[in-house]
């Protein structure tokens, strides 16, 4: 038996002592963030995967992880010999979590989980499940703490303030615009749980979560009052001051489950269902009226003001310059000594860090050679990565927090010879990527209507990437944020962003890809500016602007595949970069560049 066999074993005991039939473990903390701080991470404790997504149920008899399509092949290895069945989710035959519940639960049985991670839209859904079998919930109980003897400290950064010429509005003014919003949706109470929707309001930033600059906090605010519930030994007394002076009063950080008790009858609380944790929501007196809304400061957040705007583009070109080094360095001393997927990803880091504005990483850097960029969300550890060897292709996912703002890039990169077929599944992602750039589209368009013009290269000849093609990118914040995402499927749960409208100023990620398991993957990827063009009778018409300036792999790319407008524009592109980022680099950076941005003509 091994360690997670183990500990899973364990957790059947303690079910047992509590009468429960399943146990459910998400991957989520107290407010539902996308990653989490080593804290929360119970599900890759248990079974052993430590993907950023995936759902745990634990039953008497057996343990089943679900995982998306970015990690069936990191999840398939991780779980050998762990006894945990991998659930591909999405796939032909393979049951979703709330069926997998249904199915096993016996009558009158008990569903277990920790009401703090799951939301109150799932908190609802297994309700009714269980209302079926006439079983119960038991979500009082953390199990897992109970068998995690050395489970690490909960994250208390230090607080930092965020200076207006980055915000580009005060906290007062973010303030006002929430309490407009609470007014138009008929609250007099907002409870927010989502911290980088609180740290954009409160204009600070944290480290309580790896590459994420966000503040383990809730904010539960009226029309006169702002209480902001923090772990008070992260909070400076400057920053605390600076706070007072827009009306926000701290309290400890779990006193908003004792104070949500404490709601009139006349209250209304508006709250999001899929930010906010189901044990919160269950403390909210049954007399008080609840509101159902997104929270106003994730759609204020994600529409990027003139200054963030304006700022963006300054960390894009701070951003360019490092990639655009790290590319040369790595084609300079491919196959002249001893360079891993790890150390590439360290040389990346490097490389960005030399800037006095660059403040962490927005993400782990993938660096991925060969049959590894194949798995989407593949990250090299020191003791696990492959030599880069000079053939083939080398994918390198990575991004910066800097105090202009958030990046991502991807971009896939000729290390040596590369094969038609490899040239060929390049330009086809090339292609639809390029298409998306130039996108024109009526306003109402969202990202379920443009995510078919970026997959029709693929999809005409059989082929597709099992990944979203955009999603929403913070400010010096989560490099995954709403409220919009490019994704077609219509039904996928908490994707519900694919159907919100594209805004001037939303930030949205073009990284379409293709990967091929045990031979490679290709994915390319550049942030994107929305903004308005022309308005006619036919109505409002937007568009992209593309902020991410590194050239594409030219020895990849087959020319006769695009069409001439497709061709025009990459060469204006690479046109703009080398006028942007050439005058930043050393002599022989700059000479590379000029080769890597040459004219492609036609075929």
């Amino acid at each position: 038996m091994n360690v997670n066999q183990e500990r899973i074993a364990k957790l059947q005991q303690e079910m047992q002592k509590e009468g429960m039939d399943l146990y459910l473990v998400p991957t989520a903390d107290f407010h539902q963030s996308e990653y989490v701080g080593d804290y929360f991470k119970a599900r890759a404790w248990l079974s052993g995967f430590t993907g950023s997504a995936g759902t745990l149920i634990v039953t008497k008899e057996e343990a089943c992880l679900w995982a998306d399509g970015r990690y069936f092949i990191q999840a398939a290895k991780q779980l050998e010999e762990t006894g945990v069945t991998l659930m591909k989710m999405g796939e032909e035959g393979v049951p979703t979590v709330e069926e997998y519940i249904e199915e096993k639960l016996p009558e009158h049985g008990c569903l277990g989980c920790d009401g703090r991670t799951i939301h109150v839209a799932e908190g609802k859904e297994f309700q009714e499940i269980l209302k079926k079998k006439s079983g119960s919930l038991k979500c009082q109980k953390d199990l897992v703490g109970s068998i995690w003897e050395d489970r690490p400290e909960m994250s208390k950064e230090s607080v930092y303030l965020l200076d207006t010429k980055y915000a580009g509005k005060s906290r007062e003014e973010k303030i006002s615009e929430v309490r407009a919003a609470m007014e138009k949706a008929g609250a007099n109470v907002h409870l927010i749980s989502s911290m980088d929707d609180i740290v954009w309001l409160l204009n600070i930033r944290g480290n309580d979560i790896v590459c994420n600059p966000v503040v383990m906090s809730y904010v539960m605010m009226n029309m006169e009052t702002v209480n902001f519930y923090v772990q008070e030994e992260a909070v400076a007394k400057e920053v605390k001051e600076e706070l007072e002076k827009a009306g926000v009063a701290l309290y400890p950080y779990f006193q908003v489950y004792e104070d949500v008790k404490n709601l009139k009858e006349t209250d209304k609380i508006m709250v999001e269902d899929v930010c906010t944790n189901f044990t919160l929501y269950e403390s909210i007196p049954q007399h008080t009226e609840v509101i159902f809304e997104k929270n106003p400061a994730a759609v204020l957040k994600g529409n990027k003001n003139p200054v963030e705007q304006e700022n963006i583009r300054l960390a894009h070109i701070k951003d360019a310059k490092a990639m655009c080094r790290f590319i040369y360095w790595l084609k300079k001393n491919v196959g002249t000594g001893e360079i891993t997927e790890y150390s590439a990803a360290k040389k990346s880091e490097a490389f960005r860090r030399e800037d006095a504005d660059c403040l962490d990483l927005s993400f782990e850097t993938i660096c991925a050679y060969g049959p590894n960029a194949a798995m989407c969300h593949y990250a090299p550890t020191e003791d696990e990565c492959a030599k880069v060897e000079p053939k083939g292709f080398f994918l390198i996912d990575s991004g910066g927090q800097y105090w202009q703002g958030t990046t991502d890039i991807t971009r896939t990169i000729a290390v040596g010879e590369l094969t038609q077929e490899q040239k060929e599944h390049f330009t086809l992602v090339l292609q639809g990527h390029i298409r998306l750039a130039m996108a024109k589209f009526l306003y109402g368009c969202s990202g379920a209507n443009l995510d078919v013009i970026v997959r029709a290269p693929l999809w005409e000849r059989g082929l597709d990437f099992n990944h979203g093609t955009g999603h929403g990118v913070g400010y010096l914040l989560n490099v995954h944020e709403g409220p919009q995402n490019i994704n077609w499927r219509l039904n996928n749960k908490g994707r519900r962003g694919n159907t919100v409208p594209f805004e001037e100023g939303m930030l949205t990620s073009n990284e379409p890809g293709l990967y091929l398991e045990g031979r490679y993957g290709i994915r390319t990827e550049n942030l994107m500016l929305c903004k308005k063009a022309e308005k006619n009778g036919y109505g409002q018409f937007m568009e992209f602007e593309t902020v991410t300036w590194v050239p594409y792999e030219r020895e990849a790319i087959l020319p006769e595949m695009l069409t001439k407008a497709e061709l025009d524009w990459l060469n204006a592109y690479h046109k703009h970069v080398y006028e942007t980022i050439g005058p930043l680099l050393g002599e022989e950076e700059r000479a590379w560049l000029l080769e890597a941005t040459a004219e492609i003509k036609e075929k």
